[in-house]
C-alpha cells in the first residue's frame, strides 16, 4: 500500500503498483483502511483492573505476576496467545521471551485456526514448512483447482489476477467446495463434494492417473520416498471413478470430468485454504493434495504446484519465528539439537525443551486452572475460538490475564486484569511475509495513538523488568529484525531453506528502504524444488499413505445438519477493526444463516425470519437467508459477530472443538447442529447517535456514516417498547406515525433540530430504508421535507437511498444497480463499471453484479 496524509489530515490509501504481491490492487478492506482509524474505540492508556495506570506500573506488575507464576507453579503455568496481525518482529520477541527466558513453550497463535494443518503437511512432505509456488503461478497455469477456498471473497486480489489470466489465456478453473460461492462464477466445473471427502477425491484422482499411465513412477523414484505405499493406499481407498464419486456425494460424470481436466493439463496449480485446513483431518487433506503434485512432478516449474493460501497478513512471518507452540524460531523444532542451538544463540537461561499447548488445549488447560498467567495479543479468542463458552470460562478462571490490543471494547478485553494499548496499522513499523515467501516492510505513517506502544516494545520491557537487560535491549524494530535474520543463518549450512542470514547486516537505513524480498534469497525465480532436492536428511520428499476418515462428530438424530462457517466479503475476523468502516458494514449487515429452501421448509423457517441454531456446545440466533447455493443437509454462518455487536449472533459458542490430532487445528467447517424457528412479536431497525445494547430477543449493531449506530432488533412488544424508551432519552421533540392496520410504527426523537434516534418497528420485516436514515441521523439539522421522509419511511427521491451496498469500494448500492439495469443502459458487468464505478477496484463484487444482471434477464423473459 501507499498511504499519505493530506494537508487536511485525511489519510488516503492506494495499492502500490510496484509491489509483486498485489500490483496496485486492493480489496475492499484495504481500500477502507483509513476509515478504520477512528480514535473513538482506541485504547489510550494502560489499565490495571479497569483503572488508568502508568506503563511503568503495568510492566512491573506483568513481570512480577509472570515471574512468580513460573517460579511457584512451573513454566508450564504461563502462556501467550498471539496473532497473525502482529509483525514478524513482534512475534520474534514474544517467542524469545516465553520460550527462552520464561521457559514456557505455551506460546501459540490464532494462525493455529487457519493454517496449522498446512504447516504439518508441508513438513511431512517436504521436510520444512515451505510453499513451493509464487503468486504468478496462478496466472501461468493452464488449470487452477481451488479447494476449500472462496477466493473471490477471501483473496479478491488473487481472484482478479486469476480472472484476467482466464480471459487472456483460457485458464481452466475447478472449484471444490460443498457450497456454491461467488468464486464458482468463473468455474468451468464446481464439485460440491460431501463435507470432509477431500482425501477420497484426491486419492481417487491419484489412483485414476496411475491407472491411465499418466504417472512416471521411475522418475518419481528418483526424488520420492513412500510412493509405493501411497500408491497402494490410494488404489485401495478409491478403486474406480464411480466409487470415488459415490463416496464424495458427486456424480460419476462430474468426477470423470475433473479427472480428465487434470489428466490433460500438466501446468496445474492447486490452491487450498480454510476449507481444507479447518478440519479434524486437515493435515491428511493437505497431504493428499501434495501427494498428487509430488507423484505427477507438477511442482518447481512455472504454473505448477500446490499452494496453501494463508488467511492473515503475517501468518507466514509468525511461522518463520516459531509462533506456533510446537515450533522454535527460524523453522527449527523441539529436537535436542535445535533446542540447544536456539538456546546458545539467545544465551537463554530457561530454554523450553518440548512443545507447548496448542490453542484449543491451551484454553482448556486454563479452564481447568492450570494456567496462572496468560498474555493475549492482537486477537479476540473469546469470539474466534471454537466452544467459545469454554474459552470465556477459561479467561474468567485464569488468575492473571493481560490483553494487548488497539481497542478496549472487544469481548476478550472484558476479562483483562491488565489492558495495554498497542499500535495498529499506520503506526506499526516492521515486516510481514506474504503467502509466497516475500518479506515486505510495513512502515509507520503517523505517531502512535496516545500512549500506545509496539507489541515488541511491550514484550521487551517485560524482559528487562525480569532482569534480562542485554537480551531485550533493542533500540528499534530494525535491530530485532537483524537478530531474527542472524538466527535463521546460525549453524544452518543449508539444512533449512529458511535462511535470511545475509539480511542480518542491514543498517537502519537499509532496513527502512528494504524492497520486497523473497526467501530463500538464492531462489532464482522464487519457485522451490525445481532440482528435485528437498530439505530432508536424504534430500528426498515423502508421499503419505492416506485413507479417507470421517470427520469428528457426525450428524445424528439430535443434531441432523452440518454447520459450516467462514468469512464475509467485507469483514475481517471479529470486526473490532473492519466494523469501524461504514462501507464495510453495508453488504452483509447481519449474520445470516444460509440454508437450502427444502431444509428451511422442513424446519418451518421464513426467508428473512429468524432461527435458533444449537450444537452440543452452545447456541446462537440468526436471521435466515434461503439459498439454493447451500447444499441440502448443510447450513452456513459467518464468523465475525460477537457479544460486542449482537445478542447471540456469534458462531464461536456453537463450533465443534474437535481438532486435527497432528496440527491441533479446529474443525470449524463441520459442526453437527439443529435449527428451530424463532418468531418474535415485533421486528424492526433503529438508528441512533450513541451505542446501546437492546434487551431484545435479537439484536445486531453496525456503524454507519459519521459514527451513527444502526440496530436490527426483534423481540416481544414489551422489549421493543423498552428499547424505544432508551432511544428517547435526552430528546426534545418526537415525531410519531402509527399504522394500526399494518402493525407498523415509526418514531423519531430530535434534539436541537437534529435527528437523535429513530425506530421503525412492525409485525413483519420492515422495508429497507436504512441508508437514508443513517444519512439523516448524521445531518446537523433536519428540513421539513426530511422530517416527512422519516415518517414516510422512504427517501423523497429514489436516488437518495442507494440500498444495501453491493460494491463497498465505490459505495454502490443495490437500488442504484437495479435502476441502471432497468434503464437498459447496463447489460454487462463492465457497463455497470463504466456507469457506476462498481466492480472496478478490487472486483470482489463482480459475481454479485453478474447475478443481478442475470436475474433481471430471467425476470424479463418470464414477463415476456
Amino acid at each position: 500500500m501507499i498511504a499519505t496524509i493530506g494537508d487536511d489530515g485525511a489519510i488516503k490509501v492506494k495499492g502500490d503498483p510496484d509491489h509483486p504481491a498485489n500490483q496496485g490492487r486492493l480489496c475492499s478492506k484495504g481500500t477502507a483502511l483509513a476509515d478504520t482509524l477512528s480514535a473513538a474505540t482506541r485504547l489510550a492508556t494502560p489499565q490495571i483492573d479497569g483503572a488508568a495506570a502508568s506503563w511503568d506500573d503495568a510492566i512491573a506488575l506483568i513481570a512480577q505476576r509472570f515471574g512468580d507464576a513460573a517460579r511457584d507453579h512451573g513454566p508450564g503455568s504461563i502462556a501467550a496467545y498471539l496473532s497473525g496481525q502482529m509483525l514478524t518482529e513482534d512475534y520474534y520477541v514474544a517467542n524469545k521471551l516465553f520460550k527462552g527466558f520464561l521457559g514456557s513453550p505455551n506460546l501459540d497463535t490464532n494462525s493455529r485456526l487457519c493454517m496449522a494443518s498446512a504447516v504439518v503437511a508441508h513438513k511431512r512432505a517436504f521436510g520444512e514448512d515451505l510453499a513451493p509456488v509464487v503468486y504468478e503461478d496462478l496466472e501461468l497455469a493452464d488449470l487452477v483447482v481451488l479447494v476449500g477456498s472462496n477466493l473471490a471473497w477471501c483473496h479478491p486480489v488473487l481472484f482478479q489476477r486469476l480472472v484476467a489470466a482466464r480471459k487472456a489465456r483460457g485458464t481452466k478453473v475447478v472449484v471444490v467446495d460443498p457450497r456454491r460461492t461467488a468464486t464458482c462464477e468463473i468455474a468451468d466445473l464446481h464439485l460440491a463434494l460431501k463435507p470432509g471427502a477431500d482425501v477420497k477425491l484426491f486419492n481417487g484422482l491419484l489412483a485414476h492417473l496411475d491407472r491411465c499411465g499418466a504417472i512416471d513412477w521411475d522418475a518419481a523414484d528418483g526424488y520420492l520416498d513412500g510412493w509405493n505405499d501411497a500408491r497402494a493406499a490410494a488404489q485401495a481407498d478409491a478403486p474406480s471413478v464411480a466409487a470415488t464419486a459415490e463416496d464424495c456425494g458427486l456424480s460419476t460424470a462430474e468426477v470423470g470430468a475433473f479427472f480428465a481436466l487434470v489428466h490433460g493439463h500438466e501446468r496445474m496449480v492447486t490452491a487450498y485454504s480454510q476449507g481444507v485446513n479447518q478440519s479434524s483431518r486437515g493435515v491428511d487433506k493437505a497431504n493428499a493434495i501434495l501427494n498428487l503434485h509430488l507423484a505427477t512432478g507438477r511442482f518447481g516449474a512455472p504454473g505448477a504446484g500446490p499452494f496453501s493460501v494463508t488467511g492473515q497478513p503475517n501468518a507466514m512471518g509468525g511461522r518463520e519465528v516459531g509462533g506456533l507452540a510446537n515450533q522454535l524460531a527460524a523453522h527449527m523444532d523441539f529436537t535436542a539439537e535445535d533446542v540447544d542451538r536456539v538456546g546458545r544463540f539467545w544465551s537463554a537461561p530457561a530454554m523450553a525443551t518440548q512443545p507447548g499447548l496448542k490453542a484449543v488445549d491451551l484454553f482448556a488447560a486454563a479452564a481447568r486452572g492450570e494456567i496462572q498467567a496468560l498474555w493475549i495479543m492482537a486477537t479476540n479468542p473469546a469470539v474466534s475460538l471454537p466452544d467459545a463458552g469454554l474459552v470465556r470460562a477459561a479467561l474468567e478462571a485464569c488468575p492473571f490475564v493481560v490483553v494487548s490490543d488497539c481497542y478496549g471494547d472487544g469481548d476478550t478485553a472484558r476479562y483483562a486484569d491488565v489492558l495495554l494499548p498497542a499500535t495498529g496499522w499506520s503506526e506499526k513499523d516492521g515486516t510481514v511475509t506474504e503467502s509466497d515467501r516475500i518479506i515486505s516492510r510495513q512502515r509507520a505513517l503517523r505517531a502512535p495513538h496516545a500512549q500506545s506502544r509496539h507489541d515488541w516494545a511491550q514484550l521487551a520491557a517485560v524482559g528487562r523488568a525480569l532482569g534480562h537487560d542485554a537480551a531485550f535491549a533493542w533500540p528499534n524494530a530494525a535491530a530485532v529484525f537483524r537478530e531474527h535474520a542472524a538466527l535463521s543463518g546460525f549453524e544452518n549450512d543449508g539444512a533449512r531453506l529458511f535462511d535470511i542470514g545475509p539480511l542480518a547486516d542491514l543498517s537502519d537505513a537499509d532496513y527502512e528502504t528494504l524492497a520486497p524480498t523473497r526467501w530463500p534469497l538464492s531462489a532464482g525465480d522464487g519457485r522451490l524444488f525445481a532440482d528435485r532436492r528437498f530439505p530432508t536428511p536424504n534430500g528426498r520428499a515423502r508421499m503419505l499413505a492416506l485413507t479417507q476418515i470421517a470427520p469428528e462428530n457426525a450428524p445424528d438424530g439430535a443434531y441432523p445438519l452440518v454447520l459450516n462457517t467462514g468469512r464475509y466479503r467485507d469483514q475481517w475476523h471479529t470486526m473490532t477493526r473492519s466494523g469501524l468502516a461504514p462501507q464495510l458494514n453495508r453488504h452483509r449487515a447481519e449474520p445470516l444463516l444460509e440454508i437450502h429452501p427444502a431444509d428451511a421448509a422442513a424446519a418451518d423457517l421464513e426467508d428473512g425470519g429468524f432461527a435458533d441454531v444449537a450444537s452440543a456446545w452452545g447456541a446462537a440466533r440468526m436471521r435466515v437467508r434461503f439459498t439454493p447455493d447451500q447444499a441440502r443437509g448443510q447450513v452456513f454462518a459467518p464468523m465475525h459477530w460477537s457479544l460486542a455487536n449482537s445478542s447471540a449472533g456469534g458462531v464461536g459458542p456453537i463450533v465443534n472443538p474437535a481438532v486435527d490430532p497432528l496440527s491441533g487445528q479446529p474443525e470449524s467447517k463441520h459442526t453437527p447442529c439443529r435449527i428451530a424457528a424463532w418468531r418474535p412479536e415485533r421486528r424492526g431497525f433503529a438508528v441512533a447517535r450513541r451505542t446501546l445494547e437492546p434487551a431484545t430477543g435479537y439484536w445486531t449493531r453496525w456503524t454507519g456514516a459519521d459514527g451513527v449506530q444502526v440496530y436490527e432488533i426483534a423481540g416481544t412488544t414489551a422489549e421493543c417498547d423498552a428499547f424505544a424508551a432508551a432511544l428517547a432519552d435526552g430528546a426534545e421533540e418526537v415525531l410519531d406515525y402509527a399504522d394500526a392496520r399494518a402493525g407498523a410504527h415509526r418514531r423519531a426523537w430530535l434534539r436541537d433540530g437534529a435527528l437523535n434516534a429513530a425506530l421503525y418497528i412492525g409485525v413483519e420485516t420492515v422495508p429497507n430504508a436504512r441508508e437514508r436514515l443513517v444519512a439523516l441521523c448524521a445531518a446537523d439539522v433536519l428540513s421539513a421535507a426530511e422530517r416527512t421522509e422519516i415518517l414516510a419511511g422512504r427517501a423523497a427521491k429514489p436516488g437518495m437511498d442507494p440500498g444495501p451496498i453491493v460494491c463497498a469500494c465505490a459505495g454502490v448500492g443495490a437500488h442504484m444497480i437495479a435502476a441502471a439495469i432497468d434503464s437498459g443502459r447496463a447489460t454487462t458487468v463492465d457497463c455497470l463499471g463504466a456507469q457506476l464505478n462498481a466492480g472496478v477496484t478490487c472486483g470482489s463484487c463482480r459475481p454479485e453484479l453478474k447475478a443481478m444482471i442475470d436475474a433481471a434477464r430471467r425476470d424479463d423473459r418470464a414477463a415476456a
